[in-house]
């Protein structure tokens, strides 16, 4: 099976969904990873991608070393403006999802939950629900939401109500290994995008299903195939 996983920005994949990469690599499934956003340039006043080329370049490190730990068989990367999606045509978004998926002509897809706090999430999502409608002869036959903390839980308005969860007891240590590479964008704990917010997480969702560490998602489209 083929897995292909659309995040905003650099590390949005591995609080995500890092252990269920780990997982899914771990059973022998191919797991691909799209990043569409630089993850930087929203921090100043005005969008300058040459001044932050080194901090762009140290994400993308980053990013590459933390799929290696997960075990990713490859990652893409897109250049869309920091917290600026809005300012792009959603047709491009689209368009970039729709060239990685053609390459590669997955069965699963994960992504941003729709309801997220975060604009460049929330376009994300709905790039994705484009690029991979149910049209005769598409490959998607499972979409997944997931949740990122410091986003989708600050959404008060809209609430993430999860209805799959994968247990990632064995592979908890492997996702915090992979976060741990993404220094610049960890915080201390009480915030939630902390290593012991990530850890508390994943234990609160294991406990809702009964496993000592899990994700939780929200399945938006599937589709059981007949054989």
């Amino acid at each position: 099976m083929r897995v292909l996983v659309v995040a905003a920005h650099p590390d949005d994949e591995v609080l995500g969904c890092g252990g269920t990469i780990a997982f899914l690599a771990h059973r022998g499934h191919e797991v691909y990873v799209l990043i569409l956003g630089e993850g930087i340039t929203s921090r100043d006043e005005e969008r300058d991608p040459d001044r932050r080329a080194t901090e762009i370049a140290t994400l993308r490190k980053a990013a590459k070393e933390a799929s290696q730990i997960l075990g990713v068989k490859e990652l893409f990367f897109e250049d869309f403006p920091d917290n600026r999606f809005d300012t792009v045509p959603l047709l491009e978004l689209i368009k970039a999802v729709e060239r990685v998926k053609k390459r590669i002509n997955p069965d699963m897809v994960f992504t941003h939950f729709e309801g997220d706090l975060n604009i460049d999430h929330c376009l994300t999502a709905r790039a994705v629900m484009t690029a991979t409608r149910p049209l005769p002869g598409e490959s998607v036959h499972r979409v997944y939401a997931f949740e990122v903390p410091s986003s989708t839980e600050w959404n008060f308005a809209t609430k993430f109500q999860p209805n799959v969860y994968f247990e990632i007891t064995s592979f908890l240590e492997r996702k915090i290994q992979a976060l741990k590479y993404y220094e610049s964008e960890l915080r201390i704990f009480p915030h939630p995008r902390s290593v012991d917010g990530v850890k508390y997480l994943a234990h609160l969702r294991g406990a809702e299903t009964g496993v000592e560490a899990a994700e939780a998602f929200r399945l938006i489209r599937a589709l059981e195939k007949k054989y």
